[in-house]
């Protein structure tokens, strides 16, 4: 009957003919093999709810679209749904990069190049079309490509123009500063899914524009010039799409004195609703809008009205949503938390140092004013902790960071005191406001460097070296949207390398997320990726010279990251000759780059690459992904193949996940092994996820964004929880605090309390 139907179809000449069943169904048919699918099942619902005149374009988008809310049934169907909306971009674009690279050049309206990387395919073009390898772009799934295409791909004007393997080529253009085989090399290691740069780099490589930088930190002195000026360099810096950690940590507290005016302090609250306005009004380069993470500490005398701003309730005078906060906390407060002691409320105008001291300078500055009674309020330090538990609860925030270990731990700590973190809690620099720090990064997909069931640490280490020079290379080509960022990139040329899919990782390599393999793994493949890192840096110090402030560094004086943590480095893979060998050569050469290592969100770039988040475990085997084309509902790829293999999997598997919340741990119809492979984040004891933590911190020279799972948070774990990360030496105790709602309208499994969107930190 379907050939029958009186429809027509606009062909991409413009031309019309009448649908045609055969026709459909041949080309699903076709972009069905080796796939567990029901083509003609597909062709049919495609086949019974089109519409008279639609495009071969929206057919084919149609099409997609059909087979993708076929995923619970098999995760083939959005490889199905890939394939069509790939080939559909395949046939709407141009054949060959160069071709494009002309397009973007010739016509007006659309992101302009630079001329440095047109002269340089115009002059390589018959290699460089060589190099291109389009058939990769059919290796990510559905909605990592709709991913790209929603937010990466270039247009002109509605059209998307570019494919990924074009995009993947230009960014590495970009990055080889005119070295055509590095571009190669760069471009064959992201189209194998190998590593991926930061959403800003991949934004901006290659144009007029090229901001390539994730993470900028500020601060600002107790005076209106000052404020004034952060406001507007912060709206700057968000427009190049940049996300920031602002220290409002020096601003006086409410009702403090203004000296030359005889008048009394606004406090942090209006400085806060005017950085939540400049975030709501400057959207990154048109892409969402900006993200800012407010930072002070524990004894600032507006503590509360802080922890209460993003609150949902009271008064609207007081409140600044769209911020995200944190607290920068010395060990003074925690140890005054656990004996339950009293704590000292304290204006940064009247008490002065305490921002720019830590460690014992701070303990003996702190009680130094306690005993002179300069305090502006004394109260239980539990009460502090209570009302910072309650708004992590209710908000999911603040973030806690430890400003001791940061400081402690930091190669940076021969410029001063670090005085916060960035929105994202990984990145650990120092900054004043007239030198804001600045990070370029990237992540390497751990997934694809498993080959028969190990990981080729070989490999790892090749691609980590490939990471470290574009990365070094990104920071003299990036365009800084304000000077006190160039300023403070070039004297310490830092970057974050991060990871994505640790566990897609454990879970193809068949060890549970809890399991001491899977720990032992974890300690593995960050020393290896620390040891290949510091070793390229070395290198490149060898070629160009050190980093402007190394003098002075812990490295300088031949101490490493694992040495501040005062632990010996892992021999498994890299050994105990090779680690001393390495800092002999640090020894001669010093290093070009102050701060690798920086386990960030991924959030957009994971889900680019078809893998689970950063260090995460899985929060659920059922989950939704929203797209332009609305809300899907998908199922963990591995558990539906070990169930699928087992003979378990089926519509009746699916629905009982759902209804259980996306766990299977209480399905003992599953065997025992694969429930413990595939726990999930709310399934586990959040232990394991601080231990890991703490194991590969010794090899994370900034820090790393660790979110918390606790289905229902209290005040007894939450407490429980800080305090133990706390007593591991983190540098980062807690991103987010996620939990679930108490009732649920839908029943998929997932966080409630959800984060900022960090995709400015999705490397």
């Amino acid at each position: 009957m379907y050939h029958k139907i009186k429809m027509q179809v606009c062909k991409r000449d413009g031309s019309y003919e009448d649908v045609s069943f055969d026709k459909i169904s041949h080309r699903i048919q076709a972009l069905s093999k080796d796939l567990k699918v029901e083509p003609l099942e597909v062709s049919k619902m495609v086949c019974s709810r089109i519409i008279d005149k639609i495009s071969t374009t929206q057919l084919d988008t149609f099409a997609a679209e059909i087979a993708a809310t076929n995923i619970p049934t098999h995760p083939d169907y959005g490889t199905l749904a890939a394939r069509l909306a790939i080939s559909n971009l395949h046939k709407n674009t141009v054949d060959t990069f160069s071709e494009y690279i002309g397009l973007m050049k010739e016509k007006a309206g659309c992101i302009k190049l630079e001329s440095s990387l047109i002269y340089m395919v115009e002059n390589n073009k018959e290699r460089l079309d060589a190099v291109i390898n389009s058939q990769a772009d059919f290796n990510y799934d559905y909605f990592g490509f709709t991913t790209l295409c929603k937010m990466y791909l270039f247009k002109i004007g509605e059209t998307i123009v570019e494919r990924p393997q074009y995009m993947l080529m230009r960014v590495s253009l970009c990055l080889s500063k005119g070295d055509i085989d590095e571009a190669i090399l760069t471009y064959q290691s992201m189209s194998n899914k190998k590593y991926i740069h930061a959403t800003p780099t991949l934004f901006h490589a290659g144009t007029n524009h090229p901001q390539l930088a994730s993470c900028f930190t500020v601060s600002c002195e107790d005076s209106i010039e000052s404020i004034f000026n952060m406001n507007t360099k912060c709206a700057l810096i968000s427009k190049g799409a940049g996300g920031i950690g602002a220290s409002l940590a020096r601003v006086r507290r409410r009702g403090g004195l203004i000296k030359s005016v005889g008048g009394s302090a606004g406090g942090l609250v209006p400085l806060l609703r005017q950085l939540n306005d400049t975030a709501r009004y400057v959207n990154q380069s048109g892409r969402r809008k900006g993200s800012i993470a407010v930072y002070i500490e524990p004894w600032h005398a507006d503590i509360f009205d802080f922890l209460e701003a993003k609150n949902n309730f009271g008064d609207e005078e007081m409140r600044a949503r769209d911020l995200f906060y944190a607290l920068w906390i010395p060990d003074l407060f925690m140890e005054r938390v656990k004996s339950n002691g009293y704590w000292s409320l304290m204006c940064p105008d009247e008490c002065q140092g305490l921002v720019e001291a830590y460690g014992d300078e701070f303990r003996q500055l702190y009680t130094k004013y306690e005993k002179e009674g300069r305090y502006y309020k004394q109260i239980r330090a539990q009460d502090v902790w209570k009302s910072i538990t309650k708004s992590q609860i209710e908000t999911g925030t603040p973030y806690m960071l430890y400003k001791d270990a940061a400081n402690i731990k930091s190669n940076q700590k021969n410029l001063g005191t670090i005085i916060s973190s960035n929105l994202c809690t990984e990145i650990i620099q120092y900054h004043d406001p007239n030198e804001y720090s600045v990070c370029n990064l990237a992540s390497i997909s751990l997934p694809n460097f498993i080959k028969e069931g190990v990981l080729d640490f070989d490999e790892l280490q090749t691609i980590t070296g490939i990471v470290v020079r574009n990365i070094d290379r990104s920071i003299d080509i990036n365009l800084y949207p304000v000077e006190e960022a160039e300023r403070s990139n070039t004297k310490n040329r830092p970057m974050g390398i991060g990871i994505q899919g640790l566990a897609d990782t454990f879970a193809i390599m068949g060890l549970p997320f809890t399991s001491d393999e899977a720990k032992q793994l974890n300690i593995q493949i960050f020393s290896t990726i620390y040891y290949a890192a510091v070793k390229e840096s070395i290198h490149l110090a060898e070629k160009y010279g050190t980093y402007p402030s190394y003098e002075g560094s812990p490295a300088s004086q031949g101490q490493l990251q694992y040495d501040l943590w005062g632990v010996k480095p892992c021999t498994d893979i890299i050994s105990q000759s090779q680690w001393d060998e390495l800092k002999e050569n640090l020894a001669k050469h010093g290093l070009r780059n102050s701060l690798l290592m920086a386990p960030m969100p991924t959030a957009s770039t994971s889900q680019m690459l078809g893998n689970n988040e950063c260090i995460e475990p899985f929060t659920s085997m059922v989950y939704k992904r929203t797209t332009l084309a609305g809300e899907f509902v998908l199922v963990n790829k591995y558990l539906v193949r070990d169930l699928d293999n087992l003979g378990l999997w089926d519509k009746t598997m699916f629905d009982t996940i759902v209804m259980r919340e996306g766990s299977i741990q209480a399905l003992s119809v599953i065997p025992a092994e694969i429930r413990d492979k595939y726990q999930t984040a709310w399934d586990m004891s959040q232990k394991h996820v601080v231990d890991m933590s703490a194991d590969r911190a010794p090899y994370i020279c900034q820090s790393q964004s660790m979110n918390i799972f606790l289905a229902r948070p209290t005040n007894a774990n939450l407490s429980a929880m800080h305090f133990y990360a706390w007593s591991k030496g983190l540098k980062t105790g807690s991103y987010y605090i996620r939990g679930k709602p108490a009732t649920r309208a839908q029943v998929v499994g997932g966080a409630a309390s959800e984060g900022p969107q960090c995709l400015n930190c999705s490397a």
